[in-house]
């Protein structure tokens, strides 16, 4: 099984980058490529994302005047995001724009102003945490998961890499993959984790967390990892980030943040929502290990819970 053990072949990553591309909401996918496009299309992507309702009505005129540039830029656009054209992406804007208004009668979308009170701030987060986590799951590439989940479930050992809020998804992820008997690591100090991958080998993995994709730290690691023979696997916001070019294998998330968020919350539950998703299918591979190692542990820290007695029972009152 060379693309589960030994990384994606090129067919596959195309396959995948194709998927992704054709499939799930335009506006999530604007966001997820938003970095690597040129200058004019960022503008361009800025009036979309500004507005996609407005803009699902304008013609390619009128988007263009509002970008500062060309018809031919939007064009140019439209073909990054992978749509074959303007009229496409005006289709794919309505559709998208109608799905949400289905969804969420009462919209509470938009940045978090400064003035704005708590009752507002209450509704922005809960519907900015709800949306990147069912964004997520809807533009998750499924195939690519069951290939990740495929090697982590056969390998040796899982050595998980990540700094600031995404250290917090490494460590989580760690956390549930040795409550189920899997030998896994989490490290967030630079010269830890370019130690750690100094010492990874074939059939072992390592996970690479990294809402940009860019953190110099996560990327070395993974590719110091690559270059000792282990998988790497990357856990990103931007499929075509730096992170991306050292990984076997790439998982997305969909996650926007706001000026008081930036990089810190719907990013990390967007993540936490994937790493569940990983748990639960190694467990599936494992299950019958995966069952004992969770009663084990559950009655290793029984004792410490208030209300339980020391066989792990609740006490009766």
């Amino acid at each position: 099984m060379p693309d589960a053990v030994g990384g994606r072949s090129e067919s596959a990553a195309a396959a995948s980058s194709q998927a992704q591309d054709s499939d799930g909401s335009p506006l999530v996918r604007i966001r997820s490529l938003l970095p690597g496009l040129a200058k004019a299309e960022q503008r361009v992507a800025k009036v979309v994302l500004d507005d996609p309702t407005t803009v699902s009505r304008r013609s390619i005129t009128e988007v263009a005047l509002a970008a500062n540039t060309s018809e031919t830029t939007v064009t140019r656009f439209c073909k990054a995001i992978g749509v074959g054209g303007y009229p496409q992406l005006r289709i794919a804007l309505a559709a998208d724009t109608a799905r949400s208004a289905a969804r969420t009668p009462q919209v509470h979308g938009g940045d978090i102003a400064y003035d704005d009170d708590l009752a507002s701030i209450v509704g922005k987060i809960g519907f900015t945490d709800a949306r990147a986590v069912e964004e997520t799951a809807e533009q998750l590439d499924v195939a690519e998961l069951q290939r990740v989940v495929d090697v982590l479930a056969q390998a040796g050992r899982v050595d998980v890499y990540g700094v600031a809020a995404s250290a917090f998804v490494a460590a989580d992820l760690q956390q549930k993959l040795h409550r189920i008997g899997r030998v896994s690591f989490a490290w967030s100090d630079t010269h830890i984790m370019l130690t750690s991958a100094a010492v990874l080998r074939e059939g072992d993995v390592a996970v690479g967390i990294s809402h940009s994709g860019a953190t110099t730290d996560t990327v070395e690691a993974l590719r110091a990892a690559k270059e000792h023979g282990a998988t790497t696997i990357a856990l990103t916001n931007f499929p075509r980030s730096p992170i991306a070019e050292v990984a076997d294998h790439v998982l997305t998330t969909a996650a926007r943040e706001t000026t008081f968020r930036s990089g810190a919350t719907a990013s990390r539950i967007a993540q936490l929502m994937v790493v569940d998703c990983l748990f639960i299918g190694v467990a599936q591979q494992h299950m019958d290990d995966a069952v004992q190692a969770l009663d084990a542990t559950r009655d290793a820290v029984g004792s410490h819970r208030l209300g339980t007695r020391p066989d792990g029972r609740r006490r009766t009152r």
